[in-house]
């Protein structure tokens, strides 16, 4: 059984779409998603700086193009299940029929700017826990004010809230924590910080004629398969203000008899989540056009609907 997932923010780097805007037909489609939402996506994904593609509402269009670009060079897949990290829900969505790519690009870019003005109102931020239990490092975040943002399984919870919190929090690690990794972020997201973008994404949705999912569709929220498109994207509205539970999906996945999983372009960040708490399942990330040949060869042989 295979899983075909899609990376959230924080996994773009410099340049990172230029290899794939070399294959056939990738260039038009991005250009045609640019003109859809404002954005010229092949400028941010080749040319712009860190910095640049660090902006929420550049970094989130972006992802979800690149994830969208990347699949489509899989051809025909024909994954069992699909799911997203963050953002990379909208991405997921769209795989699963709930959203045509068009819609979803336009969603993404609405949300990336709300929560762009969100994280403007105060300065926040976020910063992953290396190591650790759930046990000793959620009630230490408690105390500190800080959100449990995204619980990713595999020994990592990444913590969110105010500058000021994360700089105690790096004084001040849980009992068993190796490291505390600020992100690149521009905001907390995924916390109560975020609740004027829940606002403008309801409003975003309700322009919106969702598909029920083709394929199952594992959400964030609690790890549960969602067979309904309402409500996946009544969920991606509430998600951006309430925490990504990874660690959930991955149990699910367990559950389902997952036996490989792909993750799209920029992929690395959930295969390796997933190689610590999957053991057994095979993973590929798909960085580059040089992995598409494996991936292809990696779902021929684990997808039950290929």
């Amino acid at each position: 059984m295979l899983v075909l997932v899609a990376p959230g923010q924080g996994a773009q780097t410099p340049g990172f779409l230029t290899p794939w805007l070399e294959l056939p037909g990738a260039a038009d489609r991005l250009a045609a998603w640019s003109d859809a939402i404002g954005l010229d996506l092949a400028h941010y994904g080749t040319q712009a700086d860190a910095d640049a593609i660090r902006d929420t509402a550049v970094a989130q269009p972006l992802l979800v193009a690149a994830g969208l670009l990347s699949a489509a060079a899989l051809g025909e897949t024909a994954p069992d299940a699909v799911a997203g990290h963050s953002v990379g829900e909208i991405t997921a969505a769209a795989l699963a029929g709930v959203l045509d790519d068009t819609a979803a690009l336009q969603l993404v870019r609405k949300r990336g700017l709300a929560m762009a003005d969100a994280a403007a109102i105060t300065q926040t931020g976020m910063s992953a826990l290396l190591g650790g239990e759930p046990d000793a490092v959620l009630p230490h975040l408690e105390k500190l004010g800080l959100t449990p943002a995204n619980v990713n399984g595999a020994g990592q919870i990444v913590a969110a809230g105010t500058m000021e919190q994360l700089a105690a929090l790096a004084e001040d690690k849980p009992e068993g924590t190796r490291r505390v990794v600020p992100l690149q972020v521009a905001g907390a997201f995924h916390t109560e910080h975020m609740g004027p973008a829940v606002a403008a994404l309801d409003e975003a949705a309700k322009e919106l004629t969702p598909a029920d999912p083709k394929v199952r569709y594992v959400s964030n929220k609690d790890g549960r398969a969602v067979d309904s498109g309402a409500e996946v994207i009544a969920r991606l509205v509430g998600q951006v203000a309430n925490p990504v539970r990874w660690d959930l999906c991955m149990e699910t996945f367990k559950e389902l008899g997952v036996t490989a999983l792909v993750e799209l372009c920029p992929g690395g960040t959930l295969t390796g989540l997933a190689k610590r708490a999957l053991p057994g399942v095979k993973t590929l990330a798909l960085k580059t056009p040089d992995d598409l040949d494996a991936a292809r060869a990696l779902i021929a042989e684990h997808s039950q609907t290929a």
